[in-house]
Protein backbone atom coordinates (compact mmCIF):
# COMPACT_ATOMS: atom_id res chain seq x y z
CA UNK A 1 0.00 0.00 0.00
CA UNK A 2 2.02 2.87 -1.27
CA UNK A 3 1.00 6.40 -0.45
CA UNK A 4 1.08 9.00 -3.16
CA UNK A 5 2.40 12.23 -1.77
CA UNK A 6 1.80 15.67 -3.15
CA UNK A 7 5.12 17.53 -3.43
CA UNK A 8 4.60 20.57 -1.22
CA UNK A 9 8.23 21.59 -0.69
CA UNK A 10 8.01 24.27 -3.39
CA UNK A 11 4.80 25.63 -1.89
CA UNK A 12 6.47 25.83 1.52
CA UNK A 13 9.50 27.63 0.04
CA UNK A 14 7.23 30.04 -1.82
CA UNK A 15 5.32 30.91 1.35
CA UNK A 16 8.56 31.42 3.31
CA UNK A 17 9.89 33.67 0.54
CA UNK A 18 6.72 35.79 0.62
CA UNK A 19 6.86 35.93 4.41
CA UNK A 20 10.43 37.20 4.28
CA UNK A 21 9.57 39.94 1.77
CA UNK A 22 6.18 40.89 3.15
CA UNK A 23 5.61 43.74 5.55
CA UNK A 24 2.48 42.07 6.88
CA UNK A 25 2.95 40.10 10.10
CA UNK A 26 0.19 37.58 9.32
CA UNK A 27 2.14 36.28 6.32
CA UNK A 28 4.93 35.24 8.69
CA UNK A 29 2.34 33.45 10.77
CA UNK A 30 1.14 31.65 7.64
CA UNK A 31 4.69 30.50 6.99
CA UNK A 32 5.00 29.26 10.57
CA UNK A 33 1.65 27.47 10.46
CA UNK A 34 2.48 25.76 7.16
CA UNK A 35 5.81 24.59 8.57
CA UNK A 36 3.91 23.04 11.49
CA UNK A 37 1.35 21.51 9.13
CA UNK A 38 4.15 20.07 6.99
CA UNK A 39 5.76 18.49 10.05
CA UNK A 40 2.41 17.02 11.13
CA UNK A 41 1.82 15.72 7.59
CA UNK A 42 5.23 14.03 7.65
CA UNK A 43 4.49 12.35 10.99
CA UNK A 44 1.03 11.22 9.87
CA UNK A 45 2.41 9.96 6.56
CA UNK A 46 5.13 7.97 8.30
CA UNK A 47 2.60 6.41 10.66
CA UNK A 48 0.16 5.68 7.82
CA UNK A 49 2.89 3.86 5.90
CA UNK A 50 3.90 1.92 9.00
CA UNK A 51 0.33 0.78 9.64
CA UNK A 52 -0.11 -0.18 5.98
CA UNK A 53 3.02 -2.33 6.18
CA UNK A 54 1.94 -3.90 9.47
CA UNK A 55 -1.50 -4.65 8.01
CA UNK A 56 0.12 -6.46 5.10
CA UNK A 57 2.57 -8.39 7.26
CA UNK A 58 -0.05 -9.56 9.76
CA UNK A 59 -2.40 -10.53 6.92
CA UNK A 60 0.37 -12.67 5.43
CA UNK A 61 0.94 -14.25 8.84
CA UNK A 62 -2.80 -14.97 9.08
CA UNK A 63 -2.68 -16.58 5.62
CA UNK A 64 0.27 -18.70 6.73
CA UNK A 65 -1.71 -19.85 9.76
CA UNK A 66 -4.72 -20.74 7.59
CA UNK A 67 -2.43 -22.77 5.30
CA UNK A 68 -1.05 -24.57 8.37
CA UNK A 69 -4.65 -25.16 9.54
CA UNK A 70 -5.48 -26.74 6.17
CA UNK A 71 -2.35 -28.89 6.27
CA UNK A 72 -3.41 -30.24 9.66
CA UNK A 73 -6.87 -30.86 8.22
CA UNK A 74 -5.38 -32.88 5.36
CA UNK A 75 -3.27 -34.93 7.77
CA UNK A 76 -6.35 -35.48 9.92
CA UNK A 77 -8.32 -36.55 6.85
CA UNK A 78 -5.69 -39.13 5.90
CA UNK A 79 -5.61 -40.61 9.40
CA UNK A 80 -9.42 -40.58 9.59
CA UNK A 81 -9.59 -42.37 6.23
CA UNK A 82 -7.17 -45.00 7.48
CA UNK A 83 -9.27 -45.41 10.63
CA UNK A 84 -12.47 -45.83 8.58
CA UNK A 85 -10.81 -48.43 6.35
CA UNK A 86 -9.73 -50.37 9.44
CA UNK A 87 -13.31 -50.23 10.79
CA UNK A 88 -14.73 -51.31 7.42
CA UNK A 89 -12.42 -54.33 7.48
CA UNK A 90 -13.76 -55.17 10.92
CA UNK A 91 -10.50 -54.30 12.65
CA UNK A 92 -9.97 -51.99 15.59
CA UNK A 93 -8.30 -48.72 14.58
CA UNK A 94 -4.79 -48.25 15.90
CA UNK A 95 -4.63 -46.36 19.20
CA UNK A 96 -1.89 -44.17 17.72
CA UNK A 97 -4.25 -43.12 14.90
CA UNK A 98 -7.01 -42.21 17.35
CA UNK A 99 -4.50 -40.15 19.37
CA UNK A 100 -3.25 -38.44 16.21
CA UNK A 101 -6.81 -37.51 15.22
CA UNK A 102 -7.41 -35.92 18.60
CA UNK A 103 -4.03 -34.16 18.49
CA UNK A 104 -4.67 -32.77 14.98
CA UNK A 105 -8.13 -31.49 15.94
CA UNK A 106 -6.71 -29.78 19.03
CA UNK A 107 -3.86 -28.25 17.02
CA UNK A 108 -6.31 -27.04 14.38
CA UNK A 109 -8.31 -25.18 17.01
CA UNK A 110 -5.17 -23.44 18.28
CA UNK A 111 -4.04 -22.57 14.76
CA UNK A 112 -7.51 -21.27 13.88
CA UNK A 113 -7.43 -18.99 16.93
CA UNK A 114 -4.01 -17.62 15.93
CA UNK A 115 -5.13 -17.07 12.33
CA UNK A 116 -8.25 -15.20 13.41
CA UNK A 117 -6.23 -13.07 15.84
CA UNK A 118 -3.73 -12.15 13.11
CA UNK A 119 -6.55 -11.27 10.69
CA UNK A 120 -8.16 -9.05 13.34
CA UNK A 121 -4.81 -7.36 14.06
CA UNK A 122 -4.39 -6.72 10.34
CA UNK A 123 -7.80 -5.04 10.22
CA UNK A 124 -6.86 -2.76 13.14
CA UNK A 125 -3.71 -1.65 11.30
CA UNK A 126 -5.68 -1.10 8.11
CA UNK A 127 -8.28 0.98 9.97
CA UNK A 128 -5.52 3.15 11.49
CA UNK A 129 -3.87 3.50 8.08
CA UNK A 130 -7.10 4.82 6.56
CA UNK A 131 -7.58 7.34 9.37
CA UNK A 132 -3.99 8.54 9.04
CA UNK A 133 -4.32 8.81 5.25
CA UNK A 134 -7.24 11.19 5.82
CA UNK A 135 -5.07 13.18 8.20
CA UNK A 136 -2.24 13.46 5.66
CA UNK A 137 -4.69 14.56 2.97
CA UNK A 138 -6.17 17.28 5.17
CA UNK A 139 -2.70 18.56 6.13
CA UNK A 140 -1.69 18.73 2.47
CA UNK A 141 -4.86 20.56 1.49
CA UNK A 142 -4.36 22.94 4.43
CA UNK A 143 -0.85 23.77 3.20
CA UNK A 144 -2.15 24.40 -0.32
CA UNK A 145 -4.92 26.67 0.99
CA UNK A 146 -2.34 28.57 3.08
CA UNK A 147 -0.36 29.17 -0.11
CA UNK A 148 -3.50 30.51 -1.75
CA UNK A 149 -3.95 32.90 1.19
CA UNK A 150 -0.46 34.32 0.66
CA UNK A 151 -0.88 34.60 -3.11
CA UNK A 152 -4.28 36.28 -2.86
CA UNK A 153 -3.40 38.21 0.32
CA UNK A 154 -6.62 37.05 1.94
CA UNK A 155 -6.55 36.01 5.56
CA UNK A 156 -9.78 34.05 5.33
CA UNK A 157 -7.99 31.39 3.28
CA UNK A 158 -5.37 31.14 5.99
CA UNK A 159 -8.12 30.70 8.59
CA UNK A 160 -9.63 28.00 6.40
CA UNK A 161 -6.18 26.41 6.22
CA UNK A 162 -5.97 26.38 10.02
CA UNK A 163 -9.42 24.77 10.23
CA UNK A 164 -8.36 22.06 7.75
CA UNK A 165 -5.16 21.56 9.73
CA UNK A 166 -7.20 21.19 12.94
CA UNK A 167 -9.36 18.58 11.21
CA UNK A 168 -6.19 16.75 10.15
CA UNK A 169 -5.00 16.92 13.74
CA UNK A 170 -8.32 15.40 14.86
CA UNK A 171 -7.79 12.45 12.52
CA UNK A 172 -4.22 12.10 13.77
CA UNK A 173 -5.55 11.96 17.34
CA UNK A 174 -8.32 9.57 16.33
CA UNK A 175 -5.73 7.17 14.89
CA UNK A 176 -4.07 6.94 18.29
CA UNK A 177 -7.38 6.03 19.91
CA UNK A 178 -8.47 3.56 17.19
CA UNK A 179 -8.27 -0.12 18.00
Amino acid sequence: MEESEVPLEQVQEHIEHHAHLSQEKWVSLVALSTAILAALAAVASLQAGDHANEAMITQMQASDQWAFYQAKGIKSGIVEGRTQIMQALGKVPLAADVEKLEKYRHEQEEIKGEAEAKAAESMVHLRKHKILARSVTLFQVAIAVAAISVLTKRRRFWIMSLILGAAGLCFLGQSMLAS
